[in-house]
Order: structure tokens, then C-alpha cells, then sequence
């Protein structure tokens, strides 16, 4: 089955959301999303959107904090502009239902680690739902854009791909429909990859479970540009039971005050750093790693005590709610957290625009790596960068796809002799021992010994995978398995490369920062799918 569009977006977040609002404007678009339209990482963001909206903030001082947070890998000229549309973003969102929280009809403003004032707008503590609620409701009443749910995008089509033409184009995608196991050609004249983060690539992760990579593995075998996948953020705060499955305590309670203590009481953060419990994150995550550790404990406590009880019920509702279900009262007991990958500052190389270097191919949100973040992301700034990065990309695709040639024919899928699965507990198997090495091995806190380990048994784990995956038909569970290998094996070798401590990397045979490597990671495929590192070596 082939399908054209004029746009098609993977992805149905913020970033994927907005931009296809945008899209529908002119022309055909289809938005293609694995599960439900509300499991993404937008719609688990609590915390909320980091934009200079007061008199008593600055575009100066968001600046400075992002630049501080990345550890000299921000790109200053992105991090500028990208802050100074955050108001206009925010109007854009306001205009579409979004419902900000107000106090006396100003914006209710918190702060977050890492943050000089207060500028992060919010809807309680369910931010991402309100997001998604307003952009759901125009995208379903939008005639121009096509949703398809339970749909995985499997690889990007490109000209050299299909053999038509010299220079490298995107054409559009194959998509496995998981319902019917059938593979659908999608032929677009532009593409905007927004496929959110790759947290299920470990074993402990705040995202929800769709979160395993695809547009970072897809764009890679494609032969677009990947940057800094070292970079991995651990958020500090988890809530630890053994019923809680991703369950994020957002920064936002200790934005409003909450503080970490160890079992016995005692102040975790105190003297390790100087904004204590507000420090950013690489760090609150390190010092609860290293604690951990050291006393053998299996969690630390998130403590609101001290706050007006029903001050914490009504600014928090979700968590209180959530917590008192597991028999957690936050007003009267701390909360026990552990860290948990969280947020992927490397992804898709793109400039401002969102544009890749593979032309007719974009990518906004988690997925891609605009510069905003450098070696480690502010605190709900991720939510600004795909607001403002989306519109962006959608006038960049219009104007390309205004100008481009007609895409050619693309082939359909061609599934040759492959068989049904027989075995889907290699399946399981695989994706269990992958996240487990990787949460072992390439957590928080690494080493050379620990890297290497990591390698010899992902790369193992790989040739397996890509044995099945090619005997066998595609399941959705296999299209995933095969992408959170592939970002596996990109964060391995991009930390392996890098030969300093710096951010959210912390490698203890190398941990001095270094001037010499204070540049991007930049990964290729190579050939027969090898990574190829900035400076040409092989990984």
C-alpha cells in the first residue's frame, strides 16, 4: 500500500503536534504515532515551559542559566534565539486553548534547577496534559491533517536508498501498521522527524514506553548527522515502589522547596554544590548515585514536609493523588526517589530551522539536537526548544517543499522471504539484557573498563538482532528492539570517544574537563553501518 502526502510528520508530541498544525496550512499532512496520540513524553511532563514572560526575569539571565547548565557545548547563537522566541511561543500555545496557571492575572511562575528566577509557566503539575488536550482538539478538527495511531515508522526512503539520483533526498518513510502487520509507503515532500527520546534504552526511565529511539536510529541509517548521544540526562527524582512503573516527582517540588535528605534525616546537597537542592541536574543525579553507593541504600527522600499541606495538594495534585494511591502522603512523609534516564540532550544534528543535513529530512524535540542543550539540558527548557523548533521547521518545509521536484516513486516494502515470528521470547530476551547492560554500564557514572564491557555485549547483542530482524516479519516489538540497539551502540561509542569528564558524561579514567574537547560528538554511518566519528575514526 503506498500513501502520499505533502508533509509527513512522525511524531505526535509537542513538537510533532504544533508543527503539523502549522503544515495543515498548506498543504496534506499525516501524522503518524506508534500508539495513542497521548502516550508521548509531552504528555508526562509535569514540570512545565521555560520562557522569560516577567518584568523581574531576563532573556540575559535564561541565557546565562542555559549556557552555565550545557558546560560549554551550547551553540550561544541557538540558545539566544531559541530564548528570545519563547514569549511568541507561548502566545502561540495560548492561542490554541492552552491554559496556563494565573495568579491575580499574572502568569503563576515556579523555578527549577539551574534556573536564577522564576519563569517556568505551568498547569499544576500536569503541564504536558494540558499541552496535549489543546493540541489534540485542533489537530482532530483540522481536515488538512491525517492521524494515524498505532502505526511505527520501521526507516526512512531516501533517493540513494531506491537508486534515483546523485544528491541524497528523503523521500518519506515505510510505517508498520501494528494492528494489521502490514508495511505502508509514505512518499512526502518534506518529513519532520519528532519521535521524543530513547529513555527505554535503560533499564530504570522516566519516559513512557514508546520512548526507544526510532527517529535518532532511523536518521542515522539514513545517513543524517548525530551529535553528543554521550550526553544522557538522569532526572534525580523517580518515585522508588515497586508499583510505580516511570513515575516522574518533578524538580518543580523543589522549586517550591522540597529538599533531599539521606534515611537518616540528614541534608543530602548540602556543600555539594552551591545552589543546594536546585543545582542542576548532572549533579543532584551524580551526588545520589555516589550516596546510593555508599551506604547501600536503596532510595533517598524527597522531603515537602515543612510546606502548608494544602498548598502541596493543590500545586501538586497528580503527584499527591498518584502517591496517596501507593500510600505515600508527600504532606506528612518524604517521598522516596531514585534517579532515572531521562532526557537525550544529543539526537539528530539540525541547525535553527530544524533542518538536518540530508535535505528534505527535519527533526524537532527530544529527537534532535539543536545546540539548546549542550552537555547537559535546563530544567523545562526541552518543552521551549520544541515549541519554538517546530514552527520553525514547518515554515522551512514549506518553503522546501514549494520549490523541490516532485519525490520519484518509492518502491513498497519488500518483506522477501522472512517468516513469522516464531520465538518472541528472543525478542524480550534481547531487550531486557540490552537495558540492563546499559544501566549497568553506561549509567550515571562510567569508566573505559565499564564502556568497553558495554560494547563487546551490545554489539553481540546486535548481530543477533539484526539476524532476526531480517528472517522474520516486522512486529512492533522488533521495529524497537532493532532501534534502541543501534542508540545503544551510538551512546557507547560517542562516550567512548570523548576522553574528558564534561555534563551529564562523567567518566571516571578521564575526569578532568578539557578545553580540547569542547566540541560536539558528531556520528555518521559508515559503511556497512558502522559508526564513524567526527574526527573519521571508526567506533
Amino acid at each position: 500500500m503506498a500513501v502520499d502526502c505533502d508533509f509527513l510528520v512522525l511524531g505526535s508530541g509537542l513538537a510533532g503536534l504544533n508543527a503539523g498544525l502549522r503544515l495543515a496550512e498548506h498543504g496534506r499532512v499525516v501524522v503518524v504515532t506508534k500508539r495513542g496520540l497521548f502516550e508521548t513524553a509531552t504528555n508526562n511532563a509535569q514540570g512545565g515551559i521555560a520562557a522569560v514572560t516577567s518584568d523581574a526575569d531576563s532573556t540575559e539571565a535564561h541565557v546565562n542559566d542555559t549556557l552555565t547548565a550545557g558546560a560549554g557545548l551550547c551553540r550561544e547563537d541557538v540558545v539566544r534565539s531559541i530564548i528570545a522566541d519563547g514569549a511568541n511561543a507561548i502566545e502561540r500555545l495560548v492561542s490554541l486553548g492552552v491554559k496556563f496557571d494565573q495568579t491575580a492575572g499574572e502568569y503563576d511562575l515556579t523555578r527549577e534547577g539551574g534556573h536564577s528566577a522564576r519563569r517556568i509557566l505551568h498547569a499544576k503539575d500536569l503541564t504536558g496534559r494540558e499541552l496535549m488536550r489543546a493540541l489534540t482538539y485542533h489537530a482532530a478538527a483540522q481536515s488538512n491533517l491525517t492521524l494515524l495511531t498505532d502505526h511505527i515508522a520501521v526507516d526512512l526512503v531516501t533517493s540513494r536508498r531506491i537508486g534515483r539520483g546523485s544528491d541524497d533526498r528523503c523521500l518519506g518513510a515505510y510505517v508498520l501498521d501494528s494492528q494489521s502487520g502490514n508495511v505502508i509507503t509514505f512518499r512526502s515532500k518534506a518529513t519532520l522527524v519528532a519521535t521524543g527520546g530513547a529513555g527505554k534504552t535503560y533499564l530504570y526511565t522516566s519516559n513512557p514506553d514508546v520512548a526507544t529511539g526510532g527517529g535518532v536510529a532511523m536518521a542515522f541509517r539514513a545517513g543524517a548527522a548525530i551529535a553528543n548521544m554521550e550526553f544522557f540526562q538522569f532526572h534525580p527524582t523517580c518515585l522508588f515502589h515497586p508499583q510505580a512503573k516511570s513515575f516522574l516527582i518533578s524538580e518543580s517540588l523543589r522549586g517550591e522547596g522540597a529538599v533531599l535528605r539521606r534515611k537518616d534525616g540528614s541534608r543530602l546537597m548540602r556543600g555539594v554544590h552551591p545552589l543546594g537542592d536546585l543545582a542542576p541536574r548532572d549533579i543532584v543525579a551524580r551526588a545520589i548515585d555516589q550516596d546510593l553507593k555508599r551506604t547501600g541504600d536503596d532510595f533517598v527522600l524527597l522531603d515537602m514536609t515543612h510546606r502548608d499541606p494544602a498548598f502541596v495538594a493543590t500545586r501538586f495534585p497528580n503527584i499527591h493523588t498518584a502517591c496517596l494511591a501507593l500510600g505515600i502522603d508527600m504532606t506528612k512523609m518524604p517521598i522516596p526517589v531514585v534517579p532515572a534516564a531521562h532526557y537525550a540532550c544529543g539526537g539528530i544534528r539540525t541547525d535553527a530551522t530544524g533542518a538536518t543535513n540530508l535535505a528534505g529530512l527535519w527533526a524537532a524535540g527530544e529527537t534532535a539536537c539543536t545546540g539548546l542543550h549542550g552537555a547537559n539540558r535546563l530544567a523545562s527548557n526541552s518543552l521551549l526548544e520544541a515549541a519554538v523548533i517546530s514552527e520553525r521547521a514547518a515554515r522551512s518545509m514549506v518553503e522546501f517543499a514549494t520549490g523541490a521536484e516532485e519525490p520519484p516513486p518509492i518502491p513498497e516494502w519488500d518483506p522477501g522471504n522472512a517468516a513469522d515470528p516464531d520465538e518472541m521470547v528472543v525478542v524480550s530476551h534481547n531487550w531486557d539484557e540490552l537495558r540492563r547492560a546499559m544501566w549497568n554500564y553506561v549509567g550515571i557514572v562510567r569508566s573505559d573498563k565499564r564502556l568497553e564491557r558495554a560494547a563487546r555485549r551490545i554489539n553481540a547483542l546486535r548481530e543477533e538482532i539484526h539476524e532476526y530482524y531480517w528472517n522474520f516479519k516486522l512486529t512492533h516489538n522488533l521495529v524497537e528492539l532493532r532501534n534502541i540497539a543501534t542508540v545503544a551502540q551510538l551512546i557507547i561509542a560517542s562516550a567512548s570517544h570523548r576522553r574528558e569528564s564534561r555534563g551529564l558524561h562523567y567518566n571516571t579514567s578521564t575526569p578532568e574537563t578539557s578545553d580540547a574537547w569542547c566540541h560536539d560528538t558528531v556520528a555518521h554511518r559508515g559503511i556497512n553501518g558502522t559508526i564513524v566519528l567526527d574526527d573519521g575514526s571508526p567506533a
